[in-house]
């Protein structure tokens, strides 16, 4: 059986949106590491559909010499879960459309997956499946800001979910990577 990794970028506020506001600690080298080693463990990806419109674009055209993450989200299935897009795949190759929000489905998905399905970005889809015990890690790469505005991942009324410590890093550049597990 599968696991869902939620992997977010955030402030010390919890400001996950847009993230090009990371740009100015730079990108240590050991985050990269850490992000191959959570990546490499899935075998599917799956995305809101906010968060798919945004990487679409910013993906599909990359090859591993643009970056060494392109093979991943290029080559991986990715399951876009919308009401609304019906052909993902005519927008980047290998996606394909889950519908609907449906917690049931999502476990079926973990059931008949082979190792992990990456999440990032996508705070509605996260923060429903962590509301339904759906997380079984979430990886959050904390940068030492307060941004003060900005859509956060945790919004105010998300119901209590308690994880533990399974692991953290911290980079040169100030970021600290905490890996949460679920309690069971």
């Amino acid at each position: 059986m599968g696991a869902i990794a939620v992997h977010e970028f955030v402030s010390l506020d919890g400001v996950f949106e847009s993230p090009a506001w990371t740009i100015e600690f730079g990108f240590d080298p050991r985050m990269g590491e850490t992000l191959a080693a959570i990546t490499s463990q899935s075998t599917a990806i799956l995305l809101g559909r906010t968060t798919f419109e945004m990487f679409a674009p910013a993906w599909s055209t990359r090859t591993a010499d643009d970056d060494p993450g392109a093979p991943f989200f290029n080559d991986t299935t990715k399951h876009v879960v919308s009401s609304t897009l019906t052909d993902p795949d005519s927008v980047w190759r290998g996606s394909v459309a889950f519908g609907p929000y449906d917690p049931d489905a999502l476990q079926s998905l973990k059931e008949r997956t082979e190792g992990s399905i990456y999440v990032s970005g996508s705070g509605t889809l996260v923060r429903a499946m962590l509301a339904d015990g759906l997380v079984d890690h979430l990886h959050l790469f904390v940068y030492p800001v307060v941004l003060g505005e900005g859509k956060r991942l945790f919004t105010e009324g998300v119901p209590k979910t308690t994880l533990a410590l399974v692991d953290s890093t911290t980079y040169e550049n100030g970021v600290v990577h905490l890996d949460y597990g679920t309690v069971d």
